[in-house]
């Protein structure tokens, strides 16, 4: 008996090492698999999405034989997350240039001193600091950046509905970006993109959100000084979309052939198409074309994106598909030009001008340096969160531990120790949680496993601390795990429009001691896992269907009583779906416990 304990005990250590082998492992471009993530790459050509995860408004510039991406990032932190890729097909994460979020410096009382812009939006308070560390700003923050290269430093414009339009810039995109500065301190301004002109001027175009503004659809274009940091000028309308182009937004500004372009989306996020305006002067007037629509694809709303070129002189645009709860994933198209110079995305297939979107393409002419997709898995073995990690608000020190000595009683080895933080007293459920720590769906049908173990503060009453998994959205289910006078539980729970205040309610439980076969308040390892697998339905776009489970020992895995439950994932405030853990208090002390999580393998089954 003795000798079958201990086999099996190194079975389980094969194991666990075999799932961190595959988590690690980069499949040849020919296979659907790049480190157990979505994998476009099929050698010769390509299939979108080429990034199956919920990279929102993104933006790309190239550098030589480089490409730089940033996208939306809304409330999660690190915000602007900084991807790169050698043929804007195979892109891994570099980087971040958001790690705090200062508040512009005007009083709540006087939001709208802006160089004479007199755009007025709704009156509620602007959030400060404190504020945005202490409570989620769901959809809020980061909105529809724009990444340039200008003189030797990299340059991201983003806009923030309820603050206005800032700045921020590096040398080196992989390392640490500036801190923000604001160029235009105003609700209701979005969507910033510069531009750089021949003549040595530089520009900045813009959109505004009739959610603060009470007024949309049209464009704007200011003057701006060369460091990009002032404007010089209040904004001027050029563009009014309201008759022919409805929720004209999202500007990414350029020149070229002697023209002015401005690429904008309209139509809405789901349901639009992909808009560029063209003049001979900055200020317009301009014409208008549409360049690329759904068509006949399964694609809906393809625009939104960036226009790049290659050092061959092949043109291509990247852009997003909202597939709601698996977020906005990433489509790159290729670009040709008419002979009257208006660009064409996609593939017209019927001769109109106007392009739909291609499933799969011959890859661009370009040197590709791998195969590879943004991380997902993660061992913990660096001494900082992997950059596949944002908070659900501004961190803090205090929240976690990561790295070599971070798994309890065994020096050197390596986990993540996330420490109970005291929720405010207005907490409601996991949606109040800045200290929820979240990474994006990475494809359809997907694997999450994850060693776990939730140690609590034997000072406080049992219950008074808890940890687990989620996965999370406008709805979430929960696996939660907390220490009572019975031992430790584990329980299933679901909290349905949680962001509107919805309560958490409590499906199952089970005493994870009765497996375990030993009664302890804390101190409990066990084993979550989640199979995420899409489900048809009317229209073009999936559900993403989550199957949970639980075990003890990595090998076993059991369905919660009642044979389990399936949840149909929600997207958030303007993202997709997330998943990942928790670790809460909810009684005030000056000390918790934490949750200990050991590895995470992700793997997609697509």
């Amino acid at each position: 008996k003795q000798n079958m304990k201990t086999a099996r005990r190194h079975l389980k250590v094969a194991v666990a090492a075999l799932m961190l082998l595959i988590a690690g492992t980069n499949m040849p471009c020919d296979g659907q698999d790049a480190g157990g993530n979505w994998n476009p790459d099929r050698g010769t050509h390509y299939v979108n999405p080429v990034i199956y995860a919920d990279y929102s408004d993104p933006d790309v510039c190239r550098v030589g034989e480089d490409y730089y991406m940033t996208s939306s990032s809304f409330c999660a932190f690190p915000g602007l997350q900084i991807l790169h890729s050698t043929d804007l097909v195979n892109w891994e994460l570099v980087g971040a240039a958001l790690r705090d979020y200062p508040g512009p410096d005007w009083s709540d009382e006087r939001p709208w001193e802006v160089l004479g812009h007199g755009l007025r939006g709704d009156s509620s308070p602007v959030p400060g600091a404190q504020e945005w560390r202490s409570v989620p700003q769901h959809g809020n923050g980061v909105w529809a950046p724009s990444i340039r290269y200008h003189d030797g430093e990299f340059y991201i414009f983003c806009g923030d509905p309820d603050r206005g339009i800032f700045m921020v810039k590096t040398s080196d995109p992989r390392g640490d970006w500036e801190a923000p500065v604001w160029l235009l301190k105003a609700k209701g301004f979005i969507d910033p993109c510069p531009l750089w002109d021949e003549d040595g001027k530089a520009w900045l175009s813009f959109g505004c959100a009739g959610s603060r503004a009470g007024h949309k659809s049209v464009l704007f274009v200011a003057p701006m000084s060369a460091d990009g940091t002032s404007l010089l000028a209040p904004g001027r309308i050029v563009f009014d979309g309201h008759r022919t182009q409805p929720t004209v937004e999202g500007t990414k500004f350029y020149s070229f052939r002697g023209y002015y372009y401005i690429f904008a989306p309209a139509g809405g996020v789901s349901t639009g198409w992909q808009l560029v305006l063209r003049a001979d002067n900055p200020y317009g007037p301009y014409a208008e074309r549409i360049v690329m629509a759904q068509g006949s694809t399964r694609v809906n709303g393809p625009h939104q994106g960036a226009w790049v070129d290659t050092p061959s002189g092949e043109h291509w645009f990247l852009h997003f598909q909202d597939k709601d709860a698996y977020g906005r994933v990433v489509h790159l198209q290729p670009m040709t030009w008419t002979e009257e110079d208006w660009p064409v995305i996609g593939i017209d297939r019927d001769g109109d001008g106007v392009g739909e979107p291609v499933q799969e393409y011959r890859k661009p002419d370009l040197k590709g340096s791998g195969c590879f997709q943004p991380a997902t898995g993660d061992d913990f073995r660096a001494l900082d969160l992997g950059l596949q990690w944002q908070w659900q608000g501004v961190p803090s020190p205090y929240w976690s531990f990561v790295g070599p000595g971070a798994a309890d009683g065994e020096s050197g080895r390596s986990a993540l120790k996330l420490y109970s933080v005291e929720q405010s007293e207005s907490w409601r459920n996991l949606s109040d949680s800045p200290n929820l720590l979240l990474q994006k769906f990475p494809s359809e049908s997907f694997t999450v496993t994850a060693k776990l173990s939730f140690v609590p503060n034997p000072q406080l009453a049992p219950g008074s601390e808890d940890a687990g998994f989620v996965v999370f959205g406008l709805d979430y289910f929960a696996l939660k795990v907390l220490g009572t006078p019975d031992g430790a539980v584990l329980q299933a729970v679901e909290c349905r429009d949680a962001m509107e205040g919805g309560e958490e309610n409590l499906l199952a439980s089970v005493g994870l001691e009765t497996v375990l076969g030993s009664r302890s308040y804390g101190n409990t390892d066990f084993y979550v896992r989640v199979k995420v697998e899409p489900r048809e339905r009317p229209g073009d776009v999936p559900d993403a269907v989550c199957r949970f489970e639980y075990g003890t020992d990595g090998l076993d895995w059991f369905p919660l009583p009642d044979g389990g439950y399936r949840f149909t994932a929600r997207p958030g405030k303007w993202t997709g779906a997330k998943f990942g853990f928790f670790c809460n208090r909810h009684v005030s002390k000056n000390d918790g416990g934490w949750l200990r999580v050991d590895w995470v393998t992700v793997k997609s089954d697509c």
